[in-house]
């Protein structure tokens, strides 16, 4: 029997964002928190693309793989050294792509989608039947299971299709290689029209994924010209600079500290502005109890959490990473590693929605799927940059001005 928790997760599911919600390849999941607040609690929704970072993700360093990549079929958990696995998965895109005389241009595409279908994760599971990196669907003629979930059968069917010509990959769209980059994978992946964006929301991450995996986005095609450079001509142009260690991590006062640094209770208070239908005190206790006894709720959904643990139902915007951002400036506090116990605590994490979480004093946050998917674990504040090789941006007051 299913009991009303697993409907809401079915909704988040299906809600439709990031694993946009196809005709032909239903999208799946996005792994950390890719948050549809306002599909899961009602509210809108607004699909921004790019999400600007300041230093480098993965402070410290993501581990780099010595093999050629998965190509077996049993799927990838959403746990553990998360981009070793999307290295993995890029190197075997990419590897794929350059066997058939594809371009660099045709690689990025690739990584652009696979990170929002399913966060460049080999996944076995996702909406109906989706399958695997690019959430093809055995019923609608991508392939067995079994194939699929071979990342190499799964890229190939990606750029190439099937030999019908039904589905189609990105090698048979006439003109691919002179559309905008999220545009070519909409027309290979089919989603409705109003999530054909999100895919460009993804550009910056495979960039920086395919850097750190060695895949030269500039490659020619084998028979073809250099393609011209330009993202939102569609071609693939140099990645765009980080700023570095230097530019992000320093600051007077000693608030920001470097990357792995412990967190430390601050004293700040909460400007008048920010009112919530649960006080501080409350908001604490109510995320360790939902620590304590909650149940598989909280998957991917990092910010429906902080704006539920402070007595709202959705907090009104879908990303977390955009949520710090459309903080008012005199409320966000950018890499300050002292916040104070109550305070939302906000990292880049590769994709395009962040994470957000609630700090619980000396050091410890309250968060979803950092041991367990979908539940609420108590943990070090430092354990999102150390297991999940994310970029903290600092902290700022539980402000919902969006909330309801």
């Amino acid at each position: 029997m299913v009991e009303g928790r697993d409907v809401l997760r079915a909704a988040a599911s299906t809600a439709g964002t990031g694993a946009a919600i196809k005709l032909a390849v239903p999208a799946a999941v996005v792994f950390v928190c890719f948050l549809l607040v306002v599909g899961v609690f009602g509210g809108g929704l607004s699909a921004q693309a790019h999400a600007n970072g300041c230093g480098d993700r993965g402070q410290p360093g993501a581990e780099l793989p010595g093999g050629s990549g998965d190509t077996g079929g049993s799927g990838q958990s959403p746990n553990g050294d998360l981009r070793r696995k999307q290295i993995e998965n890029a190197r075997v895109i990419d590897q794929v792509a350059e066997a058939g005389g594809m371009s660099g241009q045709a690689t990025l595409i690739g990584l652009m989608t696979a990170l929002q279908e399913s966060t460049l994760l080999n996944i076995d599971y996702g909406d109906r039947d989706s399958l695997g990196l690019f959430q093809q669907r055995p019923s609608q003629g991508w392939g067995t299971r079994e194939q699929i979930l071979n990342a190499r059968y799964a890229s190939r069917m990606f750029f190439f299709g099937a030999d019908s010509g039904s589905p189609r990959g990105l090698a048979d769209i006439l003109g691919w290689e002179s559309m905008p980059l999220w545009k070519a994978a909409a027309i290979v992946q089919r989603p409705a029209q109003e999530y054909e964006r999100l895919y460009a929301g993804q550009e910056d991450s495979a960039r920086e994924i395919a850097s750190q995996a060695g895949i030269d986005l500039l490659r020619p095609a084998h028979d073809g010209p250099t393609l011209p450079g330009g993202s939102e001509s569609g071609a693939a142009g140099p990645s765009g600079s980080a700023a570095g260690p230097q530019e992000c991590y320093t600051g007077g006062a000693g608030t920001p500290g470097k990357p792995g640094e412990p967190f430390h209770d601050g004293a700040a208070g909460w400007p008048p502005g920010v009112r919530n239908p649960r006080s501080t005190v409350d908001a604490i206790r109510w995320a360790e109890n939902e620590a304590a006894t909650g149940g598989q709720d909280w998957y991917r959904l990092c910010l429906a959490f902080v704006a539920r643990t402070y007595g709202w139902s959705y907090s009104g915007v879908a990303y977390a990473v955009d949520h710090y951002r459309e903080m008012p400036p005199d409320l966000k506090h950018d890499k300050d590693r002292n916040p104070p116990p109550g305070a939302l605590m906000y990292w880049e994490t590769g994709n395009r929605a962040g994470h957000v979480a609630i700090y619980l004093g000396d050091g410890k946050i309250a968060s979803n799927d950092i041991n367990r998917p979908g539940y609420i674990d108590v943990v070090q504040a430092t354990d999102i940059e150390t297991k999940w090789g994310a970029t903290y941006l600092g902290w700022a007051p539980p402000y919902f001005p969006k909330g309801g």
